[in-house]
């Protein structure tokens, strides 16, 4: 079947499981053209888009090393048409650790975890900015933070880290945007969210993790075991209600739970 003529545009990134594939999915079933950035493909994910003849494209990329790939997208949004309904990057990968103290964890995992986190939803969303600054549509960026970005847990530093900076990056990002609308200029939509918590694998490590290095292992076990984990499609779900309010990016550092 051959694919349907989309009318909007959403690049997500760390695609290939989890809630980045539910918001992939979920964003091709909603007409999207769907751009997958991710190490791996899912090859549920192509299979959905082939028997629906939906547009999705799985880019394999390593974001551990971000600067090529924030190249590509650049370059590729360059020689795409400009009459999207809209364009939006989801910068949704990120990167868990072993939990316990830095000091325990080899410099390079560290360097890759930060990278993951922080400086890929740079790059990309200086690539998507750019690229894309004088399309006559509406410019969304949704960056998916975590509560943990906004409070400090042990053997969870690097985590932590790099979603407290994703939360910091996405107000001046949104300041920065406030600014061009007052020279006149198009401006884009920017919301860093967290997404609530979530039966993914990355709580599965968390849970797994050794309680001597990881003092709220028992805390992560008990989301399991008392039912307090949504699922990734019900998140995606709730993520993209949000990403289509009207008020979007009025709140740029907000919690779905919230809304």
């Amino acid at each position: 079947m051959s694919p349907a003529t989309p009318h909007s545009l959403t690049i997500v990134t760390g695609s290939s499981r989890g809630l980045g594939e539910a918001l992939a999915r979920q964003s091709l079933e909603a007409g999207h053209l769907v751009v997958g950035i991710a190490r791996g493909r899912s090859e549920a994910l192509e299979r959905f888009a082939h028997e629906r003849g939906l547009a999705l494209q799985q880019w394999q990329a390593d974001l551990a090393n971000p600067l090529t790939i924030a190249q590509h997208l650049a370059d590729w949004l360059r020689t795409q048409p400009s009459n999207w309904a809209a364009a939006t990057l989801i910068n949704n990968a990120g990167v868990v650790p072993p939990p316990g103290p830095i000091d325990g964890e080899a410099l390079e995992t560290l360097s890759s975890a930060m990278r993951v986190g922080l400086e890929a939803t740079l790059l990309l969303s200086a690539a998507f900015l750019d690229a894309t600054r004088d399309w006559p549509v509406q410019r969304k960026v949704l960056n998916i933070s975590s509560g943990l970005g906004r409070r400090a847990m042990a053997g969870s530093a690097v985590y932590c880290a790099a979603k407290a900076g994703m939360d910091n990056l996405s107000r001046a990002m949104a300041l920065d945007e406030e600014h061009k609308a007052a020279k006149g200029e198009r401006a884009a939509r920017v919301v860093s969210l967290a997404p609530g918590i979530i039966d993914t694998d990355m709580q599965a490590q968390l849970r797994g993790g050794d309680a001597s290095r990881f003092p709220d292992r028992d805390r992560f076990a008990a989301f399991k075991a008392e039912g307090q984990l949504a699922s990734a499609e019900d998140t995606a779900a709730r993520v993209l209600k949000f990403l289509a309010r009207n008020d979007f990016g009025q709140q740029v550092l907000a919690d779905v739970r919230d809304a």
